[in-house]
């Protein structure tokens, strides 16, 4: 387990300085691609809930200490997505080969309405027709950007036999 903690660690540390440096200023068509919220749905996918709730908090507060931006606000927003994800991998999408291309795309969706709302009760800027506009682009490029970085994350964390918690339809 402590080395699933130092991967998990260095490579969300890496993405969130990838994230930061390279891609904050990056649109492509559009959308803006979220590298740090694909490789914490990995990760979460991998590890469970609370390994990706404490995996999104830690790595939302190295991200938003980066940008001097409201403190606690992309930490929140990942903290919910790790813990969320981590659920659906623990319970019904732990075998299944679509989990991280369905997973990426509903939490995509989700972070960028949850971030518009959170925006919104704080007072900021909350331009709710450019963000709505370009998320289509966004969750396209997210799920582009699964596929390798699921591989990667997979090899750094090889998965785990899970206790039975299969959700079970009663009836």
């Amino acid at each position: 387990m402590p080395a699933d903690v130092a991967k998990a660690a260095g490579l969300l540390f890496v993405v969130v300085v990838v994230q930061l440096s390279i891609l904050a200023n990056v649109e492509i068509l559009g959308g803006d691609p979220n590298l740090l919220l694909v490789a914490l749905v990995s990760v979460a996918l991998l590890r469970g809930a609370i390994f990706g709730a404490v995996a999104g908090f830690c790595a939302g507060l190295l991200g938003d200490t980066g940008v001097f931006g409201t403190l606690g606000f992309t930490a929140l927003l990942l903290t919910l997505a790790g813990y969320w994800t981590g659920r659906y991998g623990e319970t019904t999408g732990r075998d299944r080969a679509h989990a991280p291309l369905l997973s990426i795309a509903v939490i995509s969706v989700l972070y960028q309405i949850a971030a518009l709302v959170l925006r919104y009760l704080l007072g900021e800027n909350a331009p709710a027709q450019h963000i709505l506009a370009a998320l289509p682009p966004t969750v396209a490029r997210n799920l582009i950007l699964t596929v390798p970085l699921y591989a990667l994350t997979r090899r750094l964390l090889r998965p785990r036999e899970w206790a039975p918690r299969e959700v079970r339809l009663l009836g």
